[in-house]
């Protein structure tokens, strides 16, 4: 069986772009914080706001690593990829590449994000919901 890998399109806009046109490097860290948010959104059909608001849970990025590939510009249209790299009992290890319209990948970052409760930021064991959907992008050599 293999995994699903969540897809966002990206438009590189003029608020991602420094004088020179380019993407400017923070602004692929937001990116990739939006693919994450998308993915729960429409892939895990979990919304921020119920994660929030409903269940009082939190999900802050303890870890992230950021390659810089090749650059992209005001115009561009890329791709976020999403795809679990490793799911532990309060925090899970997720890839996300943004890529150009050639699939080849600009920008590769590696997130570990915590499962925590809002009122004390303790940390709390996935829930069982969002494991078994989490599970489905488990990359296969992980699962």
């Amino acid at each position: 069986m293999s995994s699903r890998v969540h897809s966002m399109p990206i438009q590189v806009l003029f608020r991602h772009c420094d004088p020179a046109a380019i993407v400017f490097y923070p602004r692929y860290v937001e990116l990739v914080h939006d693919v994450v948010e998308h993915w729960f959104n429409h892939g895990l059909l979990i919304s921020y706001y119920t994660l929030h608001s409903e269940r009082s849970l939190g999900i802050p990025t303890v870890n992230l690593q950021v390659d810089f590939k090749a650059p992209s510009r005001l115009g561009d249209q890329l791709s976020g990829h999403l795809r679990v790299l490793k799911l532990g009992r309060t925090s899970a290890q997720l890839n996300v590449q943004l890529c150009g319209p050639d699939n080849k990948v600009r920008v590769e970052a590696t997130a570990t994000i915590v499962f925590v409760s809002v009122k004390d930021i303790s940390p709390l064991e996935i829930p069982a919901d969002f494991r078994e959907r989490m599970s489905l992008y488990l990359v296969d050599d992980q699962a």
